[in-house]
């Protein structure tokens, strides 16, 4: 579709790389910025110029961050001897905000799936497997998610944790609080079901 101007085309396409933005979201994003937004687009650019250029992976959790040693992994009052492994940064954040954890983290950057190309080497199990051997961690609480490739993952790094002397933990999976039981999908339902703990 053409619009008159080659550095807007250009803003619209950049635009759909972003997930869930097709064109029209993409266009209409372009038009708003350009209409109303100028100082918020320019803000944007600047903002997403320092963040492509300047955050990496921090050296001991893999989360995001812009110095060697984020900001979580360096603060001292955070419990070392409990450690979280998630399977992406947007995992971290959401149990950051949602409960009161105040352990350490440690972020796969996906999980393992052979036909992807995904090992034990992309997701840092080495690594992770030298930070259980420090001595330090007592309980690792495993969070991957509740699919197919999280399971596998789950399993693998259970198998780490048992080999390195320390008690593993998986999230619960299940039926949602407040949900009722006729709505919920068979599959959750299934291993809600399977997955059943003794009350007292």
């Amino acid at each position: 579709m053409s619009n008159g101007s080659r550095l807007l085309g250009e803003l619209i396409d950049a635009l759909r790389c972003l997930p869930g933005v097709g064109a029209k979201s993409a266009q209409r994003m372009a038009f708003h910025l350009l209409e109303r937004e100028r100082q918020g687009g320019l803000r944007l650019a600047s903002a997403l110029e320092s963040a492509m250029r300047d955050v990496g992976n921090c050296t001991r959790c893999r989360n995001f961050s812009e110095t060697p040693v984020c900001s979580l992994c360096a603060n001292a009052s955070r419990d070392r001897q409990v450690l979280c492994v998630v399977e992406s940064p947007s995992d971290l954040a959401a149990i950051e905000q949602a409960t009161g954890y105040r352990g350490h983290y440690f972020v796969l950057l996906g999980r393992l799936s052979p036909l992807d190309g995904l090992g034990p080497d992309e997701l840092g199990l080495p690594l992770l497997a030298e930070r259980l051997g420090e001595g330090d961690v007592e309980e690792m609480i495993i969070a991957t998610n509740p699919t197919v490739e999280g399971e596998a993952t789950a399993h693998y790094i259970g198998q780490l944790a048992k080999a390195a002397g320390i008690r593993a933990t998986r999230l619960a999976h299940g039926v949602p609080l407040g949900g009722e039981l006729e709505f919920v999908d068979r599959g959750t339902l299934a291993h809600a079901f399977g997955s059943r703990q003794s009350l007292g």
